[in-house]
């Protein structure tokens, strides 16, 4: 039988909870690089500037997460934003992602206990 790739991930827009199922569970950060710090430190820039250096940086931090995405088989992807269903998104267009597996489930903050335990208790119940 195939060994399958899964991974979960625990996610909002500035952080990124990487969680490979497999024992054992180690979790790796991945940070975006435009961070609520960003902001409150930028009080003179615009708006309007603030909007794009801030889409600018999603769009790399989606890229970042795309590249490790793509060695996986399944992709859990959880957390209590929109970010995971806007890195959902920006994947489903790219046809390098098509033969992987996305389940997107809305959750609260958690503990790093807590992550690993909704990582394996998915994983568990798909095979």
């Amino acid at each position: 039988m195939e060994t399958k790739n899964r991974l979960g991930i625990w996610m909002d827009h500035s952080h990124a909870h990487l969680m490979e199922y497999a024992e054992p569970m180690v979790t790796k950060v991945l940070t975006s690089h435009f961070t609520e710090a960003e902001k409150v430190e930028s009080p003179d820039i615009s708006e309007k500037t603030l909007h794009n250096t801030e889409q600018h940086d999603n769009s790399q931090y989606y890229k970042e997460l795309g590249e490790i995405i793509r060695n996986y088989d399944s992709v859990l992807l959880f957390g209590p934003t929109e970010a995971k269903n806007e890195l959902v998104n920006i994947l489903g267009k790219n046809h390098l992602f098509s033969k992987i597996k996305f389940e997107v489930i809305p959750t609260d903050k958690m503990s790093e206990n807590q992550e690993h335990d909704f990582v394996r208790e998915y994983f568990s119940k798909e095979w």
